[in-house]
């Protein structure tokens, strides 16, 4: 089993740009594409704070329709704003790569390289 996992979207160019740099480094990353396997308020939570973010609102792709569908705006509350992300995937920042208790935000891909050993 592999000791990173990236929450991906194949449709994503830098999702795309990320897994490649992992498969070049030799990781073969476990693969979550978020948008069919929707994560839950705990797995949320657990990538916020492994990605050291403060608000739930700092992993919300808030340019995306789904953002005004939700209601959200820079202050809603975590609660809330999780649980947009559960209803509205499409909200989650991507890609995010995780190695333990560490998560980094693929943008750009090679702060996926800080992960490594």
């Amino acid at each position: 089993m592999s000791d990173y996992t990236i929450f991906h979207n194949p449709r994503c160019s830098k999702s795309r740009q990320t897994l490649a740099l992992l498969e070049e480094k030799g990781i073969t990353p476990i693969i979550i594409k978020y948008l069919d396997d929707i994560p839950d308020a705990a797995t949320l939570k657990s990538l916020i704070t492994k990605l050291g973010f403060t608000h739930a609102h700092d992993l919300v792709r808030n340019k995306e329709a789904d953002y005004k569908t939700a209601g959200l705006t820079a202050q809603s509350n975590d609660d809330d704003v999780i649980t947009a992300m559960t209803q509205y995937p499409k909200l989650i920042e991507r890609p995010i790569v995780v190695k333990g208790d560490q998560a980094v935000l693929g943008r750009p891909p090679e702060n996926a390289l800080t992960l490594l050993d």
